[in-house]
């Protein structure tokens, strides 16, 4: 169990999560989590701690991505050790530049003006008035983590795996239902980490007793339009 105040981003929540886990002998090799809780540099620092996350990532967001015409990032071939870019011309990039952005460490790769004008590709390429292309990368581990995570979660393996994490849904929507945990009761983060611990045990009390009674086998709900179509049917 691990409460923090309501301002705290998840993503925030996934490295200590993790730490605490390790610290109590309980370090997972596969960490199931929601798409709020990773991030590149997350899911690179978790590697090296012997953690795999097993997570949907963001999607690129470029203009080119999201209309599924021009280059997004993908086309383009990043050779790390000589500090260039190659487009799908042919061209290289003109500039690498490392930057700090929000606070990360990224990478702005600019391209030539006199290369990307007369390019027979740079209409579906770039929007930018300047007429030349730009890439932000993030540093190199964590831009390849990202690349392999989206690439894998496109494949039917992933979501197979993934899909364990459903039932998770079902325990956190019983602890609403059956404890109220989403409305703290109390003022301060202690006492509502305290709640929430009760709320825990009061939940495993619950799901023992409907095992040792044979009663934890939940039929799913049915809605009432397929109840009525079930009865027209008959």
């Amino acid at each position: 169990m691990f409460t923090t105040d309501a301002t705290v981003p998840d993503v925030k929540a996934t490295a200590p999560v993790q730490q605490r886990l390790a610290e109590r002998g309980l370090k997972p090799a596969e960490h199931y989590l929601d798409s709020g809780y990773p991030s590149a540099d997350l899911i690179t620092a978790a590697a090296g701690q012997g953690i795999r996350m097993v997570t949907p990532v963001l999607l690129n967001h470029s203009v080119q991505a999201k209309d599924a015409a021009g280059f997004d990032k993908g086309a383009f071939t990043i050779d790390w050790k000589a500090r260039q870019v190659r487009c799908p011309a042919g061209k290289t990039s003109a500039h690498w530049n490392p930057v700090k952005q929000h606070g990360t460490d990224a990478i702005v790769i600019t391209f030539s003006i006199r290369t990307c004008r007369p390019c027979p590709f740079r209409e579906p390429c770039t929007s930018s008035v300047l007429g030349r292309r730009m890439l932000t990368l993030r540093p190199r581990e964590p831009e390849e983590a990202l690349v392999r995570a989206r690439a894998e979660q496109k494949t039917e393996t992933w979501k197979t795996k993934y899909a364990l994490r459903a039932g998770i849904e079902g325990t956190i929507n019983q602890a609403l239902d059956i404890t109220g945990i989403r409305r703290a009761r109390y003022r301060g983060l202690p006492r509502v980490r305290l709640q929430h611990a009760f709320s825990a045990t009061a939940l495993n009390v619950v799901r023992l007793d409907a095992y040792w009674t044979g009663h934890d086998q939940h039929r799913t709900r049915g809605r009432r339009l397929e109840r009525l179509a079930y009865r027209l049917t008959a």
